[in-house]
């Protein structure tokens, strides 16, 4: 059972200086916005706020994923609104979400408008003084994917604190979590694995917004008082993605929906490893296998270990690059049957331990030195617990006094309420570069 973030008051204003159905074959749900119609903070900054943008120089770092509610992108919108645009920051991926994961990105200008586009996945994770010298004001606008492996986080923590290093007001344009406000799963990072893929002590599955994490860590001292969050209006906790109403554009060439990004906390997991999770297919962290694995036997034994939510169907695919390019795998597609009941966390430790027990000679870590698994994991239980092959009922939980312990500490920073579905009752609580999706 992961533990669940409490309710709060709703926030209207600044905070910090501030449906998706079951995953049924990833099939788009076609559902009219709810109401009150979400709005995402770019659209609360440039429709309310506009004043704040017009005429001072502006930088930006997003990607193309940061659509409004009309599908039009926050670069747009904020020029439209009369912020003279100076600087573009894109993130991994690249500015426009076309690069591949881990593929380093070099800087460049965009040719609209005319600015230099600083990469900050390429020489530097920081922008530099020097990217910064003509800013009044920096703006970011990341869509999150709802899990601590996610390099959004990073890299909007390294321009925050690179903002308050050179005194720039730094405004957080927030969006909803994509996977839900409520449930946080899995173990805090040891800071010793800090990287770009577990930047900050939270669990797997946070539950946080991007501007509810910033907050969190602000009050730490992150950004020097830099930081000032445009909240999202009439988003609830409860709701995943598809419930918001909004249009999905995906952040990564490896997250095509946002049900992939539920899945994605578990199964994100095997990136750690020698088998595929998919990547070099239309469907990355949902078809996991590798060409020695017996598909009909690994579906059978995770089905038989009762994991709630749901189930796994056998599945065959070549991928054309990553892992195993050019090499029929077998392997296993997990469906969501039902959102609410399913634990990815849990789900993705069973993963790897039912991997690793149907051909141990076989299974192999991958990253050198460090395994990429540690700092996936955020330190070294999870390798040592599968390695022994050890019960992952019993490491999942161990890791959820964690996750409540992290509940507690991230209560006075949650910005949204937690109403019931519906409109009902709150709920009850119970390898080289680091790469993300």
């Amino acid at each position: 059972m992961s533990r669940e973030l409490g309710s709060t008051p709703g926030n209207a204003g600044h905070r910090g200086a501030a449906r998706e159905d079951a995953s049924r074959g990833g099939a788009p749900h076609e559902a009219g916005p709810p109401s009150p119609r979400v709005r995402v903070g770019a659209e609360v900054l440039v429709e309310d706020l506009a004043g704040r943008l017009q005429g001072r120089r502006v930088a930006l770092l997003t990607n193309g994923a940061a659509i409004d509610g009309q599908a039009r992108w926050v670069a747009e919108r904020v020029v439209e609104a009369g912020a003279r645009l100076v600087a573009l920051f894109g993130p991994e991926h690249g500015l426009r979400g076309e690069a591949q994961a881990g593929v380093k990105v070099g800087d460049t200008r965009d040719p609209r408008w005319g600015v230099p586009v600083h990469s900050l996945y390429g020489a530097t994770h920081r922008p530099t003084p020097e990217a910064l010298k003509d800013v009044e004001l920096f703006l970011c606008d990341l869509p999150d994917g709802g899990s601590r492996y996610w390099t959004f986080i990073a890299t909007a923590s390294e321009a925050l604190e690179a903002c308050g290093e050179q005194g720039i007001p730094f405004l957080l344009l927030d969006r909803p979590n994509p996977v839900g406000g409520v449930e946080v799963e899995g173990n805090v990072l040891d800071p010793a694995f800090r990287s770009l893929v577990g930047y900050h002590p939270m669990p797997i599955r946070h539950g946080l917004t991007l501007g509810e994490i910033l907050s969190w860590r602000a009050a730490a001292g992150l950004g020097r008082g830099a930081l000032e969050v445009v909240p999202v209006q009439g988003w609830r906790r409860t709701w995943r993605w598809r419930e918001t109403g909004l249009p999905w554009a995906s952040p990564s060439p490896n997250v095509p929906s946002p049900e992939t990004l539920l899945l994605y906390p578990g199964t994100c997991l095997v990136e750690g490893t020698n088998l595929s999770e998919g990547r070099g297919t239309a469907h990355s962290f949902r078809w996991i296998g590798a060409p020695w694995i017996d598909p009909d036997r690994l579906a059978q034994e995770l089905n038989g270990r009762g994991l709630p939510g749901v189930r796994f169907r056998p599945v065959f695919f070549e991928p054309t690059f990553s892992k195993h390019a050019g090499h029929l795998c077998a392997g296993v597609e997990p469906h969501v049957l039902d959102p609410e009941a399913f634990r990815p966390v849990r789900t993705g430790l069973h993963l790897l331990d039912a991997l690793r027990r149907q051909r141990p000679e076989a299974f192999a870590w991958v990253g050198g030195e460090r395994p990429f698994i540690d700092l996936l994991a955020g330190g070294e239980a999870l390798r040592h617990h599968v390695e022994e092959g050890r019960d992952p009922d019993a490491l999942a939980d161990a890791w959820e006094s964690q996750a409540a312990a992290f509940r507690r500490d991230a209560e006075p920073f949650l910005l949204y309420a937690d109403a019931g579905r519906d409109g009902g009752g709150s709920r009850a609580g119970g390898a080289g570069e680091e790469e993300g999706p």
